[in-house]
């Protein structure tokens, strides 16, 4: 995980989000919505949180003991250009999702930096419905960024 940022949830290779309403997530972190954004879906990973946005996926990492120190990530939707999945089968296994990103800030510029980041859910989340809406906009962003739309 090249993020530029360390590992942004170190938590998430041990443990898996558990998914949140949006309602709870807006009276946490409403105030790192800009104006008029709205939370689509999100998840919590015990003081953690991981934010879809209809503009960005927001990532919030609690540290210390008090959890008043905060991280907060913010990666723009148009920026995603792949999508990888992985179920979890039949076992206790989680189910996975990595999402590619341009992490430079010119997405035509000459030297084009991506990250990668990774999401473990349990096995009972549908999980196929998070690629399908983050694989049709890394679809999108892919046609965009190379004239094809």
């Amino acid at each position: 995980m090249a993020i530029g940022i360390k590992n942004i949830i170190h938590g998430a290779l041990a443990a898996n989000y558990s998914e949140e309403s949006a309602e709870k997530l807006t009276k946490e972190y409403g105030m790192y919505l800009m104006t008029g954004e709205t939370i689509i879906a999100g998840f919590k990973l015990i003081r953690d949180a991981l934010i879809f946005t209809d503009k960005r996926v927001i990532i919030t990492d609690k540290q210390e003991v008090t959890g008043l120190k905060i991280t907060v990530i913010s990666i723009n939707l148009f920026s995603i250009i792949e999508v990888k999945m992985e179920s979890s089968g039949l076992g206790f296994d989680d189910s996975e999702l990595t999402f590619t990103y341009i992490s430079s800030p010119y997405l035509k510029g000459h030297q084009i930096t991506y990250a990668s980041h990774r999401l473990e859910f349990p096995s009972n989340y549908d999980v196929q419905s998070l690629y399908r809406i983050l694989q049709e906009i890394a679809y999108h962003n892919c046609l965009t960024i190379n004239g094809l739309d």
